[in-house]
């Protein structure tokens, strides 16, 4: 591949991959330290067997990074054509990679991944779930509660609420009594903002006052070679991260219904 093409794919990764990655709109990015970074030293240990009469041992806990792979393949004869001067090339696979990775992303740190040890925000937090309910009207009451919920534990704002895509698009749409945006409203009672994310089930407010949850990247989202053949070259975008929930009383689930 040359430089230019792999400038346009390099392009459309980024331009796909800003609006998926919700989840680093709303907790702190600690990194990245490269692909070298294998651990996250929680600063705890656990006792062990002493090697030894007369010895008392521990072993430093860590948490593993989760390493992140979605592959996907580009066209030669679109790779010609960037070569031509072509600025529009056709790279699907491309585009569902990058959807892919950022919910694996988002997913993992709003619900957690059980098989990595990582466990996310809904898991953690101290708070019972709050319902939206079936009416959007009281959307406002619920997250209001959920607000003052987090302020009553000592966590101040500005506040963010993190929904799926379908709630998102469903508030945004949305007017009260009066013919004011629902959006605006809960904007107004957040003092932040609403994230579009996808991967994460109902919605969640957060305290965005930093320190409360920490992403801690080793190697950043990047572009790698796998091969190639006479039709296409085989690529992948791939990370490494780990997530921890440094205070829990700092999150409050909203469900949907119920």
């Amino acid at each position: 591949m040359s430089d230019a093409a792999w400038q346009v794919v390099d392009d459309e990764a980024r331009s796909r991959l800003t609006t998926q990655l919700a989840a680093r709109q709303v907790v702190d990015f600690v990194g990245p330290h490269g692909w070298a970074h294998s651990a996250t030293n929680l600063g705890r240990t656990a006792p062990i067997a002493a090697p030894s009469e007369g010895l008392v041992a521990a072993q430093r806990r860590v948490l593993p990074l989760l390493e992140l792979r979605a592959e996907f393949k580009v066209s030669r004869a679109e790779l010609d054509d960037v070569e031509r001067g072509a600025t529009d090339p056709t790279l699907n696979e491309l585009d569902q990679a990058a959807i892919q990775i950022a919910v694996g992303e988002n997913t993992t740190v709003f619900h957690g991944h059980q098989a990595a040890g990582i466990r996310g925000v809904t898991e953690t937090s101290s708070h019972a779930p709050i319902s939206f309910g079936t009416d959007k009207e009281r959307y406002p009451n619920a997250v209001a509660q959920a607000v003052d919920q987090i302020r009553r534990s000592g966590v101040q704002g500005p506040y963010g609420l993190v929904l799926s895509p379908g709630m998102y698009t469903e508030i945004l749409q949305t007017a009260e009594h009066g013919g004011h945006l629902l959006f605006d409203h809960l904007r107004q009672i957040l003092d932040g903002p609403l994230v579009w994310a996808p991967g994460v089930e109902g919605g969640i407010v957060v305290s965005l006052r930093g320190g409360d949850f920490v992403f801690e990247c080793g190697q950043d989202l990047s572009i790698g070679y796998l091969d190639h053949d006479v039709d296409a070259v085989a690529l992948f975008l791939e990370e490494s991260f780990s997530f921890r929930v440094v205070e829990p009383d700092a999150s409050v689930q909203l469900h949907p219904a119920g």
